[in-house]
């Protein structure tokens, strides 16, 4: 069920940002705007990643493979941190532009267009957040928190270009109005600084899943519930290994026990230490591969 709410809101967010990115390009070469071509073409780059998002979603959920024997969690951080990547370099090319224009004396704006724009993308963009926030309470994912964090931060930008869109046509015929020409060039490098910290958090955020850096939250879990569970009797020690990948968490456990605990337990107490352990985890069980294992010599910890 989450993961079909997941794909649903994906393709809605797709063919919404196709729409706004169509929209975005057209209006930004009707109206000779820099920043709403690029707000055009960072939507478009967008949609191509929610694409691959969906293509990755559709794949972590399916089960493990004998090619793909751990399952297909991994391909979500890489695409999320290509996807990143691809966004970072967008702002940093646009960025240069946007400055090239400053020097350059700026450029003259069809300001009526640009306001339509913005009235229109500011709409769609508010009205995406709320909705994939609701549908994102229960599906809880990963790929479209991204994706609604997008949509609110190209909603208060967008917001911010229709209220200088606005400001700058009121001073069309003013004693001001030299000033006008610079207004788009200004706008496309404030709205790349502001684009940036999105790109380069998500980048930051799967980086440390591709290489495998520990939660510290599930690592706390862990040792949480190991805390309980060592107070039987006949278990010395424990070492633990935790690590995410995606929507997928990979957990370890080598309990170091007494060299005749096993002769005195059986299996079905084996099985219910590792039950007790799984209880006081967080994470449902088919994002996790579990794995607890007994051993009498601490070099197999």
């Amino acid at each position: 069920m989450q993961s079909h709410l997941e794909q649903r809101a994906l393709k809605i967010s797709i063919a919404m940002t196709l729409f706004v990115a169509g929209l975005g390009v057209a209006l930004g070469l009707l109206a000779g705007s820099q920043s709403i071509l690029f707000d055009g073409m960072f939507s478009s780059i967008d949609a191509a990643m929610s694409g691959l998002a969906l293509l990755v979603s559709r794949l972590a959920v399916r089960e493990a493979s004998e090619r793909f024997q751990h399952g297909y969690w991994h391909f979500e951080p890489m695409v999320a941190a290509f996807n990143g990547a691809v966004l970072t370099l967008l702002c940093c090319y646009a960025f240069l532009n946007a400055i090239q224009g400053l020097l350059e004396g700026g450029r003259d704006l069809a300001f009526g267009a640009a306001i339509a724009y913005a009235v229109v993308v500011t709409g769609v963009c508010f009205g995406m957040y709320v909705f994939e926030k609701g549908i994102n309470r229960e599906a809880d994912s990963e790929f479209l928190r991204i994706d609604t964090q997008s949509w609110l931060m190209a909603a208060l930008i967008t917001s911010a270009l229709l209220v200088a869109f606005v400001i700058a046509a009121l001073l069309e015929g003013t004693a001001l109005a030299h000033w006008t020409p610079y207004v788009d060039s200004l706008l496309l490098a404030v709205l790349t600084v502001c684009f940036l910290p999105v790109p380069l958090g998500i980048v930051r955020r799967a980086m440390k899943e591709v290489f495998l850096i520990a939660p510290s939250h599930i690592d706390q879990e862990v040792h949480d519930a190991m805390q309980q569970v060592m107070q039987r009797d006949g278990l010395l020690d424990y070492h633990s290994h935790v690590a995410k990948t995606g929507r997928g968490h990979f957990i370890e456990i080598h309990i170091i026990t007494r060299k005749d605990f096993a002769s005195q337990r059986g299996m079905a107490e084996l099985d219910e230490i590792r039950e007790e352990i799984a209880a006081n985890l967080s994470i449902p069980p088919q994002h996790r591969w579990f794995t607890v294992a007994f051993t009498a010599d601490p070099r197999w910890a």
